[in-house]
């Protein structure tokens, strides 16, 4: 059987893998848009059959729950009501872990940020022009409390509370497509979508997964790549949120406006932490803390990290002398360079 490598550069991670070129293999890769954005599928099929249609279709279902430019999703159906709707398993679960997570970290992650996101134009509507208090008004919005799961509905005690699940959803699509794979008896896969990862056993050579994290160098279509670490992974889940890839330029002013945004100060973060990668049991959690530390920066991420140390983390940082490199030291068991 001949077998030819191949290397899939993806948005914040780079993956070298390797395919077969026969049909007839057990391994198979698949690759389309979804989200918004690009996935990638190599597993280790026990039969060869491709289960490219079963990944899809939970996906797709996953979409019309937590998607925001689907008018007819269950979080679309929130976001327009001003009373509550009802939910989906997809949903309540991510919204139960958003609850946890939110309260972890402080409020730096917050799925009740929706409206602040849309206002500096990184939602599903247009930019505002921003104003001191425009920005004191949809603060007054945010906030986990001003929502109630109950049963199977979700209810909304303030008007104009909106969700935005982009911060987790992609990660928890990432999930749920491994647990298709694994359900179908596939042991060695790797899924991911839109530079959020699973792996899970070894590839085909038998090794370890190898996935690169790029250096965070403005550049919003990826055409300058260089990678600062190459890590080994398997039975775990990567995730890494950044500002080089969404951002845009004032006109005006020149300034850098970055797309995360502080759920407390409602403006978009300008700190020196450039990139933040995160290694959790689940690609969910590691979306999610990975967007929590770009809001909390350098310092307060690595004293959130040491309060779980059943994740680990990496955090390029901005100095005067160049990018700088801080990560817990369990990460370093899982770098190769």
């Amino acid at each position: 059987m001949k077998i030819s490598t191949l290397m899939l550069t993806l948005v914040g991670a780079t993956i070298l893998i390797f395919s077969s070129c026969t049909s007839k293999a057990s391994w198979v890769k698949n690759q389309g848009q979804v989200f918004g954005t690009y996935y990638h599928l190599v597993y280790e099929s026990p039969d060869g059959t491709d289960l490219h249609k079963d990944v899809m279709q939970a996906l797709d279902s996953v979409n019309k729950s937590l998607s925001t430019y689907d008018s007819t999703s269950v979080i679309s159906m929130l976001n327009q009501s001003d009373s509550g709707t009802k939910t989906d398993p997809h949903f309540r679960k991510v919204y139960l872990a958003a609850k946890e997570i939110n309260i972890a970290t402080d409020g730096a992650f917050d799925m009740t940020i929706a409206p602040l996101v849309n206002a500096w134009g990184f939602g599903f509507t247009n930019k505002q022009d921003i104003t001191s208090s425009l920005i004191d008004s949809l603060t007054q919005l945010v906030g986990m409390n001003y929502l109630e799961l109950k049963n199977d509905s979700i209810l909304k005690h303030r008007k104009g509370v909106m969700l935005d699940a982009s911060a987790i959803a992609k990660g928890y699509g990432v999930d749920v497509a491994a647990q298709i794979l694994a359900r179908h008896g596939c042991q060695n896969f790797l899924v991911e979508i839109g530079g959020e990862i699973v792996c899970e056993g070894l590839n085909v050579k038998g090794e370890l997964w190898r996935i690169g994290i790029d250096k965070p160098f403005d550049d919003p279509i990826a055409s300058n790549r260089e990678l600062q670490f190459i890590i080994e992974l398997s039975g775990k889940a990567l995730a890494t949120s950044g500002n080089y890839r969404q951002f845009y330029i004032d006109k005006n002013t020149g300034k850098k406006y970055a797309h995360t945004i502080d759920p407390v100060s409602g403006m978009p973060v300008d700190h020196s932490l450039l990139s933040a990668s995160i290694i959790a049991n689940d690609c969910m959690t590691a979306d999610a803390y990975a967007t929590a530390c770009m809001v909390l920066g350098v310092e307060k991420s690595m004293e959130l990290m040491e309060k779980h140390p059943e994740m680990e983390g990496c955090f390029i940082f901005s100095t005067k002398e160049g990018m700088k490199v801080s990560r817990t030291k369990g990460f370093d068991k899982y770098a190769t360079e």
